[in-house]
């Protein structure tokens, strides 16, 4: 199924860029010259480079990038020479390891020798995307004219980093000159404590650290990490799941870089031998941020972890999270039970916290009396008791349970049932009249049970006690900007459980064809993929009874229970995700979600 296309100037008039009288003297003046049409526009001032070059991108089908607000990556940079960038005026933007595509954007896309010239160079197959010709100009000056900011080859320096902001560069230079003034080059090691908090305190290294903070927060990142390697840091955010290399600083940025963080997060600045945790609290553009910082050890130094909670994403509702209606509604009625225990499932990262907190948010009122027990606490909920473990003064998830059944509360959220003390506690909270909310790491909603017979706790109590098990995946929504449909054999869909009607079914499919607004990637946001099982009594007796996990999932899906792969497929016939997307997240060796 092919979208119709508009012609470049068809598509300046539907903008409202140009009138149709000025794309009709354009067109005559093209007969007379026998120019280009775009150029004529340009020449003429009806229209600007970067419209034309966006219309032209539209008119082609290629991706138009739009280089003022996507910075090239530093890695897809590095992989072509400055010469061959600027002798066919074009700049790597995105290198995708997976397919080894190396996106370039390129004012003129008809020039077969810079894509011969490009693939010997950088050993990748090539994906064309247009830019304005000034834009890439301007890009090259900014990736490859950093050198100056660098230390030189003499100093034992790493080949010049890309910047990827304006003025970054000139930051490195600052931290240079003052590293230089107090004589203090090296491993933050070698320092002593005065002058790594001194260094860390500078106004260069302050500016970077925040300038980093605040790129995460514009490009959506869950995470930073910041990654000491042998000849420099590397960079990293971890856009909708996957994580993308953002830049390489030189490696004197390390010591005041890597102790700026600390600072910030609390940590003992003195100990660089053993883990620290930490937080950050920050406030940008009007929102409320939590910073949680790791810092371990590593070969190359100490590596930095934050993970950015935005504490306004709680509170979108479980309408949001990608709930079908059905599973929805399921939900929504465990939850209203006035007793039991409903499970979140899934690995690190699923969302499982994110669910959770949106059901309390929901069930929130002043008629019920909420507790929680967090490690730690990612959100704050007004109108909830949360407790934090301290585990050094003695508040354990377990000491702290027993003193929620003295506090009369109707809800308790345990953050993660992790031992058979916390499991045992937290059912006998739920067979004593109280709704019991937590999670675990399992596969998938049937193996909870499992997990919780191998932790120690009794099948029966297990059966007796939970209502509900929800287990979940976070999936890549296709980018709404640059989304097409295109056609897929309905055979390669088996593997969802799709079954086709004949051998040569076709079906239209959508996914993201690349643009600025999803960093070419074609996916932008994230939703979750969910099956439920709930309890009835024929699972109840095959608990009790110790019965093969098969056996359970079996009666689950009898039950109406949707596994993984199933809600992932309804999705993408939805066309809000795609089939490789789903199989990344939801299938694992020897088992299909």
């Amino acid at each position: 199924m092919a979208i119709a296309r508009k012609s470049m100037g068809d598509y300046l008039v539907e903008k409202g860029l140009i009138t149709a009288e000025q794309l009709r003297q354009a067109r005559e003046a093209q007969k007379q010259s026998r120019s280009d049409l775009g150029k004529i526009l340009i020449e003429q001032g009806i229209a600007s480079e970067r419209d034309v070059a966006e219309a032209r991108a539209q008119e082609l089908n290629i991706p138009f990038v739009d280089l003022s607000k996507f910075a090239p990556e530093p890695s897809a940079v590095n992989l072509v020479p400055e010469h061959i960038a600027r002798r066919h005026n074009v700049i790597p933007v995105k290198k995708d390891p997976a397919s080894n595509v190396l996106i370039v954007a390129m004012a003129d896309t008809n020039n077969p020798y810079a894509a011969d010239d490009l693939r010997l160079v950088s050993r990748c197959t090539i994906k064309a995307a247009l830019a304005s010709a000034t834009a890439i100009e301007d890009a090259i000056a900014r990736a490859y004219g950093s050198a100056a900011a660098t230390p030189s080859a003499e100093q034992g320096a790493p080949a010049p980093s890309r910047a990827p902001a304006v003025g970054m560069g000139d930051l490195y230079a600052e931290i240079r000159e003052n590293i230089a003034k107090t004589g203090s080059v090296g491993d933050v090691a070698d320092e002593d404590e005065d002058a790594a908090v001194a260094m860390a305190d500078e106004a260069p290294v302050i500016r970077v650290a925040n300038a980093l903070i605040q790129q995460a927060i514009k490009e959506d990142a869950s995470d930073i990490h910041i990654e000491p390697q042998r000849r420099g840091v590397r960079i990293r955010y971890r856009v909708d799941g996957v994580l993308h290399e953002t830049m390489t600083m030189p490696k004197y940025i390390q010591p005041p870089l890597i102790s700026r963080f600390k600072i910030m997060a609390e940590m003992n600045i003195a100990e660089r031998r053993i883990p620290q945790d930490g937080r950050i609290p920050i406030t940008y553009q009007g929102k409320d941020f939590d910073l949680r910082v790791s810092c371990l050890p590593s070969a190359h130094g100490e590596k930095i972890v934050c993970r950015i909670l935005d504490k306004s994403s709680v509170l979108i509702g479980l309408s949001k999270l990608g709930f079908t209606a059905e599973n929805q509604s399921q939900l929504e009625e465990l939850v209203s039970q006035p007793q039991g225990m409903v499970l979140s499932t899934g690995p690190t990262g699923s969302g499982k916290t994110t669910t959770q907190y949106s059901v309390l948010n929901k069930l929130n009122s002043v008629e019920v009396n909420i507790l929680t027990i967090e490690d730690p606490i990612e959100y704050q909920l007004p109108g909830i008791a949360q407790v934090q473990v301290n585990k050094k003064a003695g508040l354990s998830f377990g000491n702290a349970l027993r003193s929620f059944l003295r506090q009369d509360p109707d809800i308790i959220m345990v953050g993660e049932m992790r031992d058979l003390e916390t499991a045992e506690i937290a059912i006998e909270s739920a067979l004593t009249g109280h709704l019991v909310l937590s999670t675990l790491h399992t596969n998938d909603a049937p193996s909870a049970v499992i997990r919780m017979v191998d932790m120690g706790v009794e099948p029966y109590l297990i059966s007796a006690t939970v209502i509900g098990v929800m287990a979940q995946r976070l999936a890549r929504k296709v980018c709404q900007n640059c989304k097409e449909p295109y056609e897929e054999d309905a055979a390669y869909l088996r593997r969802f459980g799709f079954k086709p009607e004949s051998s040569d079914q076709k079906l239209t499919l959508w996914r993201g064809r690349g643009c600025e607004t999803c960093r070419q990637t074609g996916f932008k946001g994230r939703l979750g993929i969910y099956s439920l099982l709930r309890m009835n009594d024929e699972i109840a007796e095959l608990v009790v009874r110790r019965a093969p996990l098969a056996d359970i999932r079996d009666a689950a899906k009898a039950n109406g229970m949707l596994e993984l792969r199933e809600d992932g497929l309804q999705k993408v016939l939805d066309g809000i995700t795609t089939p490789d997307e789903v199989r990344r997240v939801v299938f694992t060796a020897g088992q299909a979600g």
